[in-house]
């Protein structure tokens, strides 16, 4: 019953005038809207209402929300969800910004059972258990407004959140049928053995090394090359392009604003 309640609460969000505010606000930061077909831009608009409604916002240290903010990194997340049925992120309830690169203490494995703890500056990061995701709201509006840089932080956090929707960190997302099950895991494993080589050997990759990490941070670099770099990913990795392809059911080729030869 729940279930029902929720459904016609999100059918009533997703068929309310978007405000003009925010329209300019998609126009200025998020060039790529105004490539999407007029189907898909109502679709999204959907998305970001709802999104908007269901996720709580916080900003840290001193950072004012505002709705550029809000809807600035609404709007990469639910490019994400587009075609696809969604529960909007489900274990995401909470969005913390802070301004800028943000420092945490962090204790880490040497050797053995030797330990160093120090501190790292980080942009962003979301966990399987944490029920949140923080940004730094500089990176997370530059990924947005230079969508062909082949980096995106909105993007890469919310790919690992659509990762969790399965219950495990694997960078395996909820998939359909067994085929795609054993096609997605021929090809992911192929590719991550490659860039992993590739990092090893120092060879240049279009796909961040930052992926050889494990296979779930292989899938959200993946995510990212997808939706930022993706006529160079169809061109260097068409079997990696074709199941992103077929996860995302879309083709950021169509609408990219990277030049072809890029």
């Amino acid at each position: 019953m729940f279930g029902v309640f929720k459904e016609r609460r999100r059918r009533q969000l997703r068929s309310q005038s978007v405000p003009n505010e925010w329209r300019s606000i998609i126009a200025r930061n998020a060039p790529f809207f105004d490539r999407l077909s007029d189907a898909d831009q109502r679709e999204l608009l959907g998305h970001v209402q709802v999104f908007l409604a269901e996720k709580r916002f916080e900003g840290c240290a001193g950072l004012q929300l505002t709705d550029e903010i809000r809807v600035t990194i609404a709007t990469q997340a639910c490019l994400l969800l587009l075609h696809r049925k969604t529960d909007y992120y489900p274990r995401l309830m909470t969005i913390l910004v802070y301004p800028s690169a943000y420092v945490v203490n962090e204790v880490r494995p040497v050797e053995g059972h030797i330990w160093q703890e120090g501190r790292e500056g980080r942009l962003g990061e979301t966990g399987r258990q944490m029920g949140s995701m923080v940004l730094a709201w500089d990176a997370a509006k530059s990924g947005a407004t230079d969508p062909s840089d082949g980096k995106n932080l909105v993007l890469h956090e919310f790919a690992h959140q659509l990762d969790f929707e399965d219950s495990v960190a694997d960078g395996v997302p909820a998939l359909g049928s067994r085929e795609d099950k054993l096609s997605w895991a021929e090809v992911m494993k192929m590719e991550f053995a490659a860039l992993r080589a590739a990092d090893e050997t120092g060879i240049s990759t279009l796909l961040n090394t930052y992926g050889a990490t494990n296979p779930a941070e292989f899938f959200a670099v993946a995510t990212e090359a997808f939706f930022e770099r993706p006529r160079a990913l169809r061109r260097q990795h068409p079997r990696l392009y074709g199941e992103l392809q077929r996860f995302f059911r879309q083709d950021p080729a169509l609408y990219s604003s990277e030049p072809s030869s890029r």
